[in-house]
C-alpha cells in the first residue's frame, strides 16, 4: 500500500464534509490499495451536486475510504460489501467510531453475489474491485440488468492506470475520467436505470 511505512497498516483521510479530516487507520491486509487522495478529492467534487440524500454501493470496500467519504458528504444511506471478514469487522468499527451507524451498512460476503440478489436500488455504485482478478465485466453485467440502479444512477469504475478501461454497455456514458499514477478512474452515467 502506497504511504506505509515499515509493515505500518496507514490510515486514509476523510476529505470533506460532516467527518472532513478524520484519519482512519488502514487494516494491515496484504494488497490493499485505498483510492489516492487526489482522485478521491476529484471524483467527490464531481459526485457533490448528486451526494447529498443518495443511496450508494462500495461494491469492494476495502479500506471503506470510498463509502466513509459519501456518507461524510451527505449520503443518505451507504452499503459497504467486502468479502474479507476481518475487513468487514473493521469496517464496522470505523463506522461506529465516526458516529456514522444510522447511514452506513457492512455486509460481509462477495461482491458479484451481492449483485445477483441486489435487493436495493442505488444512485451511486462505487466499483473498485481488486485489480487484475478481471471482475469488472461481471459486475458491469450485473448492474446492466434492471434491479439495482436508480434512473440517472453514477457509476464509479477504478482500474488499473496501465490496463485498458472496461468495455460499457449500450446506455452508459463516460462523464469523466481521472487517474493517479497506478489507479485510472470513470464515472458513469447510466441512462434510463
Amino acid at each position: 500500500m502506497k504511504g506505509a511505512r515499515r509493515g505500518a497498516p496507514g490510515r486514509v483521510r476523510i476529505i470533506s464534509g460532516r467527518w472532513r479530516g478524520r484519519r482512519l487507520p488502514v487494516a494491515a491486509v496484504p494488497g490493499l490499495r485505498p483510492t489516492p487522495d487526489r482522485v478521491r478529492e476529484t471524483l467527490f467534487n464531481w459526485l457533490q451536486p448528486v451526494l447529498p440524500g443518495a443511496v450508494c454501493l462500495d461494491l469492494f470496500a476495502g479500506s471503506g475510504a470510498l463509502g466513509l467519504e459519501a456518507a461524510s458528504r451527505g449520503a443518505r444511506r451507504v452499503v459497504m460489501v467486502e468479502r474479507d471478514p476481518r475487513l468487514a469487522g473493521h469496517l464496522r468499527r470505523q463506522a461506529q467510531s465516526l458516529g456514522a451507524e444510522d447511514a452506513v451498512e457492512v455486509r460481509s460476503g462477495d461482491g458479484l453475489s451481492y449483485l445477483a440478489r441486489c435487493d436495493e436500488t442505488f444512485d451511486l455504485v462505487f466499483l473498485d474491485p481488486p485489480y487484475r482478478q478481471d471482475l469488472l465485466p461481471g459486475c458491469i453485467a450485473r448492474l446492466s440488468r434492471p434491479g439495482c440502479l436508480r434512473p440517472g444512477a453514477r457509476i464509479y469504475l477504478e482500474h488499473a492506470g496501465d490496463a485498458p478501461g472496461p468495455e460499457l454497455p449500450q446506455g452508459w456514458s463516460v462523464l469523466r475520467r481521472t487517474g493517479a499514477g497506478a489507479v485510472a478512474g470513470l464515472l458513469v452515467a447510466v441512462d434510463g436505470a
